[in-house]
């Protein structure tokens, strides 16, 4: 069978899932450019994909008009106009599924979400290292006929800044750290309290730009703005563009298993990661990390851990799980990463 030359590739959510394309895209267009791609997905997610060469994006406007099974139909007939020749799903959820089979005579590979090792996983049945999603993701082009190493990744240089942004790094002579200190689920959050020592301690000598989003955590992470020379805030301050610019010149990041972690890790940086009831064994670690990057709850203390892939599956008493990381080794792996 023969290469397609256009591949439409279907990822609609979540942010780190969408991230992780990323560096797999960056990997087979640089290693295949005579290859054409259009990412179909969420019109916020757009600036992932910028920089990338023989990359289009095209947007699902799934809350609007390409809402529900017709909705799905009127996207399927748009998309047929831009003449593709395979499917690429790194989804493979019921609304890819529903849109795809619109796709008449076009060759379709879906992502295998390997849901039965992730499955002993999680239930205790084995404890090891599973394929990355980035691994999966890139034997979907695989079986399209186009390996991919990603090996030797590269990235983008860093943006350059303007004068707002610049005004996120007050001191011209420290490093710049990023901290992302929420998640979608509690239980993969590392306790506030705690962060805020971190906070206090990395803020005496490098610039830390704190990132978040809802209203609560505009709140939170201006009031620690206001307590510690050094610490910025961006929450509810920047559109996604300008966030990435921000990323792009960070020296680390400091994240949960988070959205933030992979936007970071897509642009090359440095990412440290802190891990509560999920695991980095399940798959979704940032991309290119060394596995002492991600520091991980107790096990002796928490031996169900993983109890869930996403993090919002967990017994009794392992809420506060990442409670069991130390401040102080949270400090000590950054200064030594730096």
């Amino acid at each position: 069978m023969s290469q397609p030359k256009h591949i439409l590739v279907l990822r609609f959510s979540a942010m780190g899932d969408v991230a992780m394309t990323v560096p797999v895209l960056r990997a087979l267009t640089l290693q295949h450019p005579e290859i054409k791609i259009t990412v179909v997905s969420r019109a916020f997610f757009k600036p992932f994909f910028q920089d990338l060469e023989n990359v289009n994006f095209y947007e699902a406007d799934l809350k609007g008009k390409h809402k529900g099974v017709f909705g799905l139909y009127k996207l399927a007939k748009a998309l047929r106009k831009l003449h593709f020749d395979a499917v690429a799903d790194l989804h493979n959820v019921l609304r890819s599924k529903i849109l795809k089979s619109f796709f008449f005579g076009k060759r379709v590979v879906q992502l295998d979400k390997g849901r039965a090792e992730k499955k002993a996983l999680t239930s205790g049945a084995s404890f090891q290292q599973l394929k990355t999603t980035h691994q999966r993701y890139a034997e979907v082009f695989e079986t399209l006929g186009y390996s991919i190493d990603l090996s030797h990744p590269t990235f983008p240089k860093p943006q350059v800044l303007t004068d707002k942004l610049k005004a996120f790094i007050p001191n011209k002579n420290f490093k710049t750290i990023g901290i992302a200190p929420f998640a979608a689920h509690h239980s993969k959050m590392y306790p506030l309290d705690q962060m805020e020592k971190v906070i206090a301690e990395m803020s005496k000598a490098y610039n830390v730009i704190l990132f978040g989003g809802g209203a609560k955590e505009v709140s939170f992470l201006d009031s620690l703005e206001a307590k510690f020379e050094n610490v910025r805030s961006i929450a509810g301050k920047l559109n996604l563009n300008e966030e990435l610019a921000l990323i792009s010149n960070l020296d680390l990041m400091l994240a949960m298993d988070s959205g933030n972690a992979h936007m970071a890790a897509m642009l090359g940086k440095k990412v440290i990661t802190i891990w509560g009831v999920t695991h980095p064994f399940a798959g979704f670690a940032p991309f290119n990390q060394p596995i002492d990057f991600a520091l991980t709850a107790d096990r002796n203390e928490f031996p169900l851990i993983p109890t869930s892939v996403y993090g919002n599956k967990f017994p009794e008493g392992y809420e506060n799980a990442a409670s069991s990381i130390s401040e102080a080794e949270i400090i000590s792996k950054i200064k030594a990463v730096l």
